[in-house]
């Protein structure tokens, strides 16, 4: 039993989900080289579709922090200041325990680290703010490409795709009909996958067959412009990912797509026909032919480019590991159905799978946006309450400010109302102070006489 993974760029290999013998070139050549009487028969495999915008199968997610700066550069297209920028967006989040888990917690924590440039400058180094607003500007171009929906949770799970129904391994269909539009997500989303199979899957030797087969479809644009420690990484998990039962095939017209260090891994070819009709298609065949262990009976440059529809060249490795002579193989017809499947055939599909309703509805739990925003409102919030307490410290020594300013204009008005009396005027002051004085005394033993004569009365 085995599982495949594969990408589907033009939404017609839906079809395998659906009993075939519905083209007349196929049922020709099942009647022409007598396929039934040796056991051939035409039916469905089981599916699982999935997509990352979750429109044609499952959501398919990933956190920040588990795709990692490395490959999420590639993501962005960052230069190498910026990448090193990036990583250091991620160790510090890390230091900090702030979890990463879509994009809007990158923004915060770059924003985060922007604000607070001086301060984590000591600890990590220079912090370029160019590089953050970079950074900043790629992620909103991510976010345009649909590139969002990608990260956030449930977290999809790499041993979802290692499934049976009824004994049989589920073929595991990508909806990239959409995705191929924006070739650098489409092939980071790929490494992503399959960097998670080998960091996920526990080792298990050298199987007879892999338990699930990675098909990698226009392998070339995978490692156009790939940067150098991506691409030894690359290099690493093709070397090692045999081991975890995982068998990886690369899809393109040309050989010379794949880098010699790559391609030197890959020990089973299979050629479709290729035509010359230019020096660099001529190249393109040499170089193909090139990759083959040669067969003495016929020439394989030539061969390549005769090759008919269903016809292929092939090579595999024998018992001992040894890569076999190339060989002129016939392609056995589809079983299931050439074409798409309906909407509605797909989505019966889907609604019917053992995992409908894990990934459909997406959650947002406390991540790095809220915590940083949380932080920061706090932080606002003193820094409102700083200011008002500083607004009523500043009225209070205006108001105090005017009662002084009050007090010495009056001092100063009495001041100069004295200065413009002079000295007659003090003098007419003190005159008629004491004049009034006089007339008070007076006037009080003239009522004391008159009360007391009253009183006691007078002799005659």
């Amino acid at each position: 039993m085995c599982l495949f993974f594969a990408a589907d760029m033009k939404g017609d290999l839906s079809g395998v989900a659906k009993t075939g013998g519905n083209k007349e070139s196929v049922t020709n050549r099942v009647e022409e080289y007598g396929l039934k009487e040796l056991g051939f028969e035409y039916k469905a495999f089981p599916v699982t579709f999935w997509d990352v915008f979750g429109e044609q199968g499952h959501p398919i997610r990933t956190t920040v922090s588990e795709m990692g700066p490395i490959l999420l550069e590639r993501f962005l297209n960052l230069n190498d200041t910026q990448s090193a920028v990036l990583a250091l967006a991620f160790k510090i989040a890390d230091d900090n325990d702030l979890l990463l888990i879509d994009l809007k917690d990158l923004r915060k924590i770059l924003q985060f680290i922007g604000d607070n440039r001086g301060r984590f400058t000591t600890q990590y180094g220079n912090i370029s703010p160019a590089s953050i607003g970079a950074i900043q500007r790629s992620l909103m171009q991510l976010e345009s490409q649909g590139g969002d929906k990608f990260f956030g949770e449930p977290a999809f799970e790499i041993t979802d795709f290692i499934q049976t129904e009824q004994g049989k391994g589920v073929i595991n269909i990508l909806a990239a009909d959409k995705l191929i539009n924006s070739p650098r997500v489409y092939t980071t989303f790929l490494l992503w996958l399959l960097d998670d199979l080998y960091e996920s899957l526990p080792e298990v030797g050298d199987m007879e067959k892999p338990k699930l087969v990675f098909f990698f479809d226009e392998a070339h644009l995978l490692f156009n412009d790939m940067p150098k420690p991506l691409l030894e990484k690359v290099e690493q998990v093709i070397r090692l990912v045999r081991s975890k039962g995982v068998g990886v095939y690369f899809c393109t017209q040309n050989p010379a797509d794949i880098p010699q260090n790559i391609l030197g891994q890959l020990g089973n070819r299979v050629q479709h026909a290729l035509r010359a009709y230019t020096p660099n298609d001529q190249k393109a065949v040499k170089v193909a032919a090139n990759t083959f262990r040669p067969n003495p009976k016929f020439d394989t440059e030539e061969v390549i480019t005769q090759l008919n529809t269903g016809e292929a060249l092939i090579s595999f490795l024998d018992e001992k590991g040894a890569p076999q002579m190339v060989e002129r193989a016939y392609i056995l017809p589809p079983q299931s159905q050439i074409g798409p499947l309906t909407v509605a055939e797909r989505d019966q599909l889907i609604k019917s799978s053992f995992i409908y309703g894990v990934y459909e509805k997406s959650i947002d739990r406390e991540s790095a946006f809220e915590i940083l925003s949380h932080k920061e409102n706090l932080l606002n919030e003193e820094r409102r309450r700083a200011e008002e307490e500083k607004e009523r410290i500043r009225q209070q020594k205006e108001a105090q400010k005017a009662l002084l300013e009050a007090e010495r204009a009056k001092r100063a008005e009495e001041r100069q109302r004295k200065a413009d009396r002079g000295f007659l005027g003090d003098l007419m002051d003190q005159v008629g102070k004491s004049a009034t004085r006089q007339i008070s005394n007076e006037i009080g033993r003239t009522i004391t006489r008159s009360v007391f004569g009253a009183f006691f009365g007078k002799k005659r």
